[in-house]
């Protein structure tokens, strides 16, 4: 680590973390998969609840595996090489796929953030009152400032903490009666009609669980906490770490992502039996939804749900923002890493102060972001599968990966993952045409 580098105390040589208890655990897989269940996940989720009942819980189910799969692929880059997914299409791609990749996720994230922004000031209005208009702009200038001048080390201890948020959706769910035989019937015997809104709404499940911006933000923070530890190198450099790195990886991404399913599962479920049970199958926002909640399913239910938006939300800015940075940092050469002083990585925080902002103005600009925000999870999950086909080449090339080319376990869930995302996307464009 450079000089300029924020100091972390060292992890033990034999590694193990200095660090105690579960919290220290949680690494970036557990971080990644919990912020996948941000705002605008949850009113995706929301809507398809309302929308179509139980019927599309058996694309969550399908997801997990794929999810899973493709986000240990990417951790596993970085592990191996040391860089992030920017950094080595940069090294290893044409430069059009790098700016193309790079630019959609820009683009996408911004909109993200202005949706969680707005749906984490819209929430605290409804529990508290007050200006909308503050909130918006409190969000955002937080998010961003510390994000920007506390040290990883110890900015990761909150964003650890703020995984436990999303367990606020499964505890809405018993202040209701759920219909547990018809909740597994669906799962067990899945349908779907095939229309344009069933199609939609499949592709958008996938594009908000298995979105670009997790994938540049696991890859990079492999690196960063590799880089963090003191002791742990690139495994092309230091084959000898691999079992102990790999394996860490793999337990904490895998939990990670099985969190974020769970999770996204009861969401469609409080969907479903909250809202489309009542005839509601329209519902845009986490505000409407919350609103909504109140009469149907008590206080206490709609307290759960807004706490939630405001935690997800919290944990969601700084990967979305975090995210963008690293790709453009990596794609340009330039210094990045949440652990350098802003002196020395200052475009890098500063394409994290403009994200945010960005969806701050887009809130201002009474900009509807979350109508849009359904639109990006299509265009995520459409966007996924040429970068996923990018991942899968990469992950494959010993150039690149040397003696760490992907395991047969990890050729058939990347493979399925990117044929899933491409099918879902082709037959969504035939039925549009």
């Amino acid at each position: 680590m450079s000089q300029t580098a924020r100091t972390t105390p060292p992890r033990s040589t034999d590694g193990a973390d200095t660090d105690a208890g579960l919290l220290a655990r949680l690494g970036p897989g557990v971080i990644t998969g919990v912020s996948d269940d941000d705002p605008s996940g949850i009113a995706t989720y929301t809507q398809v609840g309302s929308q179509f009942g139980f019927g599309l819980l058996w694309v969550l189910v399908l997801s997990f595996p794929l999810m899973g799969g493709i986000q240990e692929i990417c951790a596993r880059i970085g592990l191996v090489t040391g860089r992030g997914l920017a950094g080595n299409l940069r090294r290893h791609f044409p430069r059009p796929w790098l700016y193309a990749s790079v630019g959609l996720l820009l683009v996408a994230n911004t909109i993200n953030i202005g949706a969680d922004i707005g749906a984490m000031a819209a929430s605290l209005q409804l529990l508290v009152g007050g200006p909308i208009l503050f909130y918006t702009v409190a969000f955002g200038a937080g998010s961003a400032l510390v994000e920007v001048f506390v040290p990883y080390h110890r900015y990761v201890a909150y964003l650890r903490w703020l995984c436990f948020a999303v367990f606020s959706y499964v505890g809405v769910v018993f202040v209701v009666h759920v219909p547990w035989g018809d909740v597994a019937r669906a799962i067990v015997r899945p349908s779907a009609d095939w229309s344009r809104a069933s199609l939609l709404s499949i592709v958008a499940i996938f594009g908000t669980t298995i979105s670009p911006y997790l994938f540049f933000w696991q890859a990079s923070e492999e690196v960063e906490e590799q880089r963090m530890s003191g002791w742990e190198k690139p495994l092309k450099l230091a084959p000898y770490q691999a079992k102990r790195q790999l394996t860490h990886m793999e337990s904490d991404t895998w939990f990670g992502m099985g969190v974020s399913a769970f999770v996204a599962f009861f969401i469609i479920v409080t969907g479903a039996v909250v809202f489309h049970a009542h005839g509601i199958t329209e519902i845009r926002t986490t505000r409407e939804a919350a609103e909504a909640l109140r009469p149907i399913a008590g206080r206490f239910a709609h307290l759960l749900f807004s706490l939630g938006v405001i935690g997800t939300g919290m944990l969601a800015l700084p990967v979305l923002a975090g995210s963008s940075a690293y790709a453009i940092g990596e794609a340009m050469r330039w210094p990045t890493g949440l652990e350098k002083a802003p002196r020395a990585a200052s475009r890098f925080y500063l394409v994290i102060a403009v994200s945010t902002i960005g969806g701050v103005v887009l809130n201002l600009l009474h900009f509807d972001p979350i109508r849009a925000l359904f639109w990006t999870a299509v265009v995520n999950g459409v966007a996924s599968a040429p970068l996923m086909f990018v991942i899968m080449l990469l992950a494959n090339r010993p150039v690149c990966m040397g003696h760490f080319v992907l395991p047969r376990r990890l050729q058939v869930l990347g493979w399925a993952a990117t044929l899933v995302m491409a099918a879902s996307s082709i037959a969504l464009l035939v039925v549009a045409l």
